[in-house]
This record gives C-alpha cells, structure tokens and sequence, in this order.
C-alpha cells in the first residue's frame, strides 16, 4: 500500500485519491447490450445458451422452486444461518413505516401509505464463492416487505445445482423461484421475463462489472424496471488512532481486499497510529488467506493517508464516502454526528466490518464507488413504494379552492381551474 501524508498534499491529489480504479464502461456496455437483447427475443434458450457459454454449464431447466428442493445442511451451518437470518429480520422488521396522515387546513386531509413493490429479483453473485450472506440480505426484507413475487438469481455450479445453503435460505424467506443463472443474461430475464422467468418491477443485489452494466442499461429501458443504486467493486476505509490494535486493523483491511482484485481498501491514520507493526501485520496475515492473490492486487491499487487529526480524517471519509467505514479510534461514537456519506459504519475496536457482512442485522448490500454520497444501501424501504392520498370535505375544497383557481389560471391550466369551480358553485347553490 501506498503512503500519503494528508498535510503535504495539495487539492488536486487530495481529489485524486478519491477516485476509483477507472471501470471502463463503454466496453463493457459494448459486451452487456447484445446479451440483453438476446435474453428479450428468445428468453430460456438465451439464458441456456449464455450460462453454458459463460459458466460452462447445460441446464436443461433454468429455474427451481425451492420448496419443492429437500435440503440437508451440518447443524453448525444451519444455526449460524438461523442466528443471522432472525437479526437480520428483527432490525429489517422495525424499519416498517407508520401510516402518517395530516390535516394542513380544516377539512383537508393528506395521507401516505407505503405498498410493496410487487415482483422483486434478487441477484445473488457466485462464481469464486458461495454467498449465503447475500441472499438472506436481499431476501429477508422481501418477505417482510410482502412483496408477492420474489425471484432469486444466482449462477449455477458446475454440476448445475445450487448451494444448499442459499436454497435453504429461499426457503425460509418464502422465495418463489430460483433462476440458475448469473451474469447479464440472469438480470436481462428477470428484467424482461422468460417462459420460465417471472418479469420483475425491480432488481436488487451486488455483481461484477457486467451485471452492474446490466442493471444500468435495463433501468433505461423498454422492461420498465428499477434498480437498487449503481456499483462498484468492494471498498472499505478505516480510521484508525493510536489505541487501535494494528492486527486488527489489518486484518479489516484484508477481509475486504480478499473480495476481490479491484477491490480497494484505505486507511486513515492518525497521528500516533503504529504504521510498522501494520505492515508486520498485513504480511503476516496475508500470507495466511486462501485468497491472498486477490487480496494482493486489491493492496496495489490501495494506500494509507496519515493524517494530524480526527478533523482531516472524517473530511477525508465525507468526500470519500466509502461502501463500508471502521472507526478505530478512542471515543468512536462521538464523531457519529460527523459521518455525513458512508454506506454503513462500525464504531470501535470489537466492530469488524463483518459483523455486519453476516449477522448484526444491518444489511451489507451497500452503495459502492463514491455513490454513498446520494444513495442508501439496501434496507426495507427499497421493496416498498409510497402512495399518497388525499380527501377534501365542503369546508375543505371552499378554504383552498380559490387559491387553487388562482394558481391554475396563472399556468394557463382551464380546466384545471373549472375543476374546482364546478365544485365550488355547487356548492354555493345548495347553500
């Protein structure tokens, strides 16, 4: 990792380091579009095509109803899903919003009602691991959401199967179907529908560049779909003082570059922070992961910035905004009031960031290069749509209907305008 001191450099490289490992999306774009048009003309057999093209696999059916799938699972890993599964559905339960109605004048009645998204596809990545954590992420707010739809894509192995323990988790989330695929192809069919693929109102869930790009172009598309946010590879910063333990903090930076190679990791120490015993660490550690190649070329393309105070460090962060931020420091909770962009944050040294990957009950489908500066990750709200209403009694529609006429007349609007004074000298008739 490369070493910057915050002090020394001027604005054009403190904006330089925010930036990302460049995603080239014009070629990639060039890739995605021929597979989503494939996908629209001629659904299964595209699908079919593309997952033994791209994942080496010939399915004869492209879908599986997982209640239908007996599945038999160690006890240790059933019970860690069990403990993950109900946190996370606690924390995601209490997120339910309460009906808010609102008399503005006498007589006039404002409602908000909030309504499932109906069909919902959840994109669970595969390929280099199998991702439990992520189905029961995008699946568990489903069903509490009471979305009456919910499809589940993820690539097939290469037997053609999929990992018991996500099926395991379909079934407990009331998942109707499983789509055995990944990639473009995946998102394309749920965005378009398929003779055996559900069409969803909306696509939730990480992936790689081609499912991102996927995602991007459906959403401007003839499907008629929305999307969670945009994203990126996977990223974490951490600020760390002197009171943080630098195994710790390495062993942070590492659980998050071994996701993949253009993952990227930042640490912002403050002055004090033992920056020789985090190398000592770092090799140790990284010597050790099974995918310590990954983990290697995400730490190329990563640095640490030393900076002279906590001031400096949450700057730095805001501009930033990081997927997932640690704050390693004395007296963490503090500074939460400081945290304005951040996909989700881990306060204190006993709060690694994968806690909330696996099992705290807050979800790790989170906004991703640079994008948390307007975005939220994943939460219940993201299967849930807002409906207003509104009811007007006489008293109502006589207080505000004149100010209504007004406005209307002024936007050149007439009928807009005789709406309410038909209603009004009705009203004025009877009386």
């Amino acid at each position: 990792m490369n070493t910057y001191n915050y002090n020394t450099l001027d604005s054009e490289q403190k904006t330089a380091l925010l930036k990302r490992p460049k995603i080239d999306f014009t070629s990639i774009f060039g890739v995605v579009q021929p597979i989503i048009e494939e996908v629209g003309k001629t659904g299964d057999q595209a699908v079919r095509e593309f997952t033994s093209k791209f994942d080496g696999v010939d399915l004869d059916e492209i879908t599986i109803d997982p209640s239908q799938v007996h599945v038999d699972l160690d006890p240790k890993i059933k019970s860690a899903i069990d403990l993950a599964f109900e946190n996370i559905r606690a924390f995601h339960e209490a997120q339910k919003p309460g009906e808010l109605s609102l008399e503005t004048m006498p007589g006039i009645e404002c409602r908000r009602v909030s309504r499932p998204i109906e069909r919902v596809g959840m994109y669970v990545p595969g390929g280099t691991a199998v991702l439990p954590s992520s189905a029961m992420m995008l699946t568990i707010p489903a069903m509490i959401a009471g979305c009456s739809t919910k499809v589940l894509a993820t690539p097939p192995g290469k037997d053609g199967t999929v990992a018991p323990e996500i099926i395991y988790i379909a079934q407990k989330a009331q998942v109707d179907t499983i789509l055995l695929a990944g990639g473009a192809q995946a998102v394309a069919a749920l965005a378009f529908g398929t003779e055996s693929v559900p069409k969803v109102d909306k696509i939730l869930g990480p992936g790689n560049q081609y499912v991102t790009a996927a995602k991007m172009i459906l959403q401007n598309s003839e499907a008629q779909i929305s999307i969670d946010m945009p994203a990126g590879p996977s990223e974490v910063l951490v600020i760390a003082d002197k009171q943080a333990n630098p195994a710790f903090v390495a062993a942070d930076l590492l659980s998050q570059a071994e996701h993949g190679a253009d993952s990227q990791v930042v640490l912002v120490a403050v002055d004090g922070f033992d920056m020789e015993k985090l190398e000592t660490e770092l090799s140790a550690q990284l010597d050790q992961l099974p995918r310590k190649e990954f983990a290697k070329k995400a730490l190329e393309h990563s640095y640490t910035l030393q900076v002279s105070d906590y001031e400096d460090a949450f700057a730095f962060s805001n501009n930033y905004a990081p997927e997932h931020l640690i704050i390693n420091i004395e007296h963490a909770e503090k500074w939460t009031d400081t945290i304005t962009n951040a996909g989700s944050v881990f306060l204190g040294a006993f709060t690694p960031e994968s806690v909330g990957d696996y099992a705290s009950g807050t979800n790790h489908t989170l906004p991703t290069y640079g994008y948390a500066r307007m975005y939220s990750g994943v939460n219940l709200g993201s299967y849930l749509k807002s409906i207003t209403m509104q009811s007007l009694t006489e008293e109502g529609i006589q207080i505000i209907g004149p100010a209504v006429e007004t406005l209307a007349e002024l936007e050149g609007l007439q009928a807009h305008k005789n709406a309410v004074t038909l209603r009004l000298n009705a009203i004025n008739k009877t009386n």
